[in-house]
């Protein structure tokens, strides 16, 4: 008795032991401590780190990879061979069927079994196809992607504009804000006019209005680049972290010799290789393919009583040749070379209306920085200070704050312009073979 106690002791002590854990286990679970930790990406978003997530997260992109997986179901199927059939008959059935089993009954059964034999490599020449297709469609998706990235690249300069424009705007309505306390001071010991004060009332609510439509052009920008990388439930946390691209020059004589290597043209070029493929298929619908088939014939009664046939059978072109297929497909063809040199005339041009842009908004971009900015926070300078010592009006400094002002926010719209166009010139000029098929 005193063992049993003892053994039941020992299980109640560990029992309980094991119910005080689990009890423990879901709390512990639940302490801050094992709360996973933010990634800060969104927040210092990098250029680069906006295209891996553009990768893996734009919806077109996806869509573009579905189209890749059709295309090459299409070449499992276009190298699929006929199958078989099989055919079961009975003839002569009457009242008078003789007796014994069901085999035994004097019923005519005929078991076949029919092969369709292709001749003139017509499954080679659709498989060959229909890769082609799927060769043009890889590199639709990698152009897809190229002009994707373009706007990819335009949605993060946007951004980045409209943070700028917020902090020049907010650095403006601060300045306004310091002006019009100590102007109030002024006025209360009789220093300035009431109209001074006015005027500077008037352009401090315009700034604050400014600096409210900013916020506005951030959050938009902040929606539109979230849809290109696939995270539009953390839009708001999103801020564009790198700095404008540096000046660069164009090379239109090399990106010329690049033209062959544009995914659009190698995707033309897929398609005149698909289009010749088709035209030989066409061709070869004029070799006639052969039906072979086997028989097998079981009629109780006749002697014998089971026997064996085969039989073939060879379509007659006495109507018909083929003629609309072929000249179909030669329609196509040439169609498609067509296409080919349209393609590769418009490359040419998006590559000469590139370089283009970037000649014209890196000088716009360099003359901004050197001269403009440069001469308008000067003349700010000296209105700020002669208004100090009284030697112009208020209104004189509010003009050159007015245009130093406008002078930074078109210098940061100016940098869009370059960034941009930069971002169409390499797309233009650099194959994207990037994306994951």
């Amino acid at each position: 008795m005193k063992v049993f106690i003892k053994k039941f002791t020992g299980f109640l002590v560990v029992a309980i032991t094991l119910a005080l854990h689990c009890l423990a286990g879901p709390a512990r679970a639940q302490t801050p401590a094992a709360t996973p930790a933010v990634s800060p990406a969104l927040e210092a978003l990098t250029l680069r780190a906006a295209e891996a997530l553009f990768i893996d997260g734009n919806r077109e992109l996806q869509a573009a990879r579905r189209a890749i997986e059709g295309a090459d179901a299409d070449v499992i199927t276009a190298g699929a061979r006929p199958n078989p059939s099989l055919s079961i008959s009975t003839s002569s059935i009457s009242r008078n069927l003789g007796g014994g089993s069901p085999l035994d009954k004097r019923i005519d059964t005929i078991v076949g079994v029919s092969q369709l034999f292709e001749r003139g490599n017509k499954a080679g020449l659709r498989t060959e196809t229909a890769q082609s297709v799927a060769n043009a469609v890889r590199s639709d998706q990698r152009d897809v992607e190229r002009t994707l990235r373009v706007a990819l690249h335009g949605a993060y300069y946007d951004l980045l504009q409209a943070q700028e424009k917020l902090r020049i705007t907010h650095e403006t309505a601060a300045l306004f804000q310091k002006s019009i306390d100590a102007l109030n001071l002024r006025l209360k010991a009789g220093d300035v006019a009431a109209v001074d004060v006015s005027r500077m009332n008037v352009d401090t609510l315009r700034a604050r209005n400014d600096a409210r439509g900013a916020q506005a052009d951030v959050e938009k920008a902040q929606s539109a680049l979230a849809y290109f990388i696939g995270v539009d439930r953390d839009a708001a946390r999103l801020r564009a972290a790198d700095n404008w691209p540096a000046l660069e020059t164009p090379d239109l004589k090399i990106a010329e010799t690049l033209i062959d290597t544009r995914p659009d043209v190698q995707a033309a070029q897929a398609r005149v290789l698909a289009a010749d493929k088709n035209r030989d298929l066409a061709r070869a619908l004029r070799t006639r393919d052969v039906t072979a088939g086997v028989q097998l014939e079981r009629f109780p009664g006749n002697d014998p009583r089971n026997s064996a046939g085969f039989n073939i059978s060879v379509p007659l072109f006495t109507r018909y040749y083929f003629d609309g297929e072929i000249r179909r497909a030669e329609s196509d063809y040439t169609a498609s070379q067509d296409n080919l040199q349209r393609i590769k005339a418009l490359a040419s041009a998006e590559i000469r209306k590139a370089a283009a842009d970037v000649s014209s908004s890196a000088e716009r971009v360099q003359r901004l920085r050197e001269v403009l900015l440069a001469a308008a926070e000067k003349a700010a300078q000296g209105a700020e200070f002669a208004y100090s010592r009284g030697a112009i009006g208020v209104m004189d400094v509010l003009d050159a704050r007015r245009q130093l002002t406008a002078t930074r926010l078109e210098a940061v719209a100016v940098q869009a312009d370059y960034a941009k166009a930069l971002a169409a010139w390499r797309a233009a000029t650099t194959a994207q073979n990037t994306a994951k098929n």
